[in-house]
């Protein structure tokens, strides 16, 4: 991994391209509802002993990454969107929408609530995490 001097974000290539900027994560979520604060509290504590972890801000998102990003959750005007990515497609009731984005899959979950952060929405985490680490 290596780490921008600049911004402090994580990538997985030294002087990876990307857009440098300093964002508190609390500005992403200024004006936006509370629940999807508290949805992604939810989402951050209950992935924070996932290793290796990484949280970064880039311009709109905040990026988790392990030895490359795996997570990117977008703070929308009424909902959080959390994409994360996978090798195939996955089945469940959750999830958003699916696209193809390489040559792996971005799956999108949305969330305008914590209550809706539950154990399933963990296990189809923890496997775009692991696919991570391949």
């Amino acid at each position: 991994m290596w780490t921008c001097p600049k911004c402090e974000r994580n990538f997985k290539s030294k002087n990876q391209s990307h857009y440098c900027t300093q964002i508190d994560m609390d500005t992403l979520f200024e004006g936006k509802p509370e629940g999807l604060l508290l949805a992604f509290d939810e989402l951050l504590v209950g992935v924070a002993g996932w290793e290796p972890l990484s949280v970064g801000v880039a311009k709109h998102a905040i990026v988790f990454a392990s030895q490359k990003a795996w997570l990117i959750v977008k703070p929308m005007s009424k909902e959080l969107d959390v994409k994360f990515y996978f090798d195939q497609k996955l089945e469940s009731d959750l999830l958003h929408s699916i696209k193809m984005w390489g040559k792996k899959y971005a799956h999108h979950l949305r969330f305008k609530q914590p209550e809706q952060v539950t154990a399933e929405v963990f296990q189809l985490l923890r496997k775009g995490f692991e696919f991570s680490l391949k």
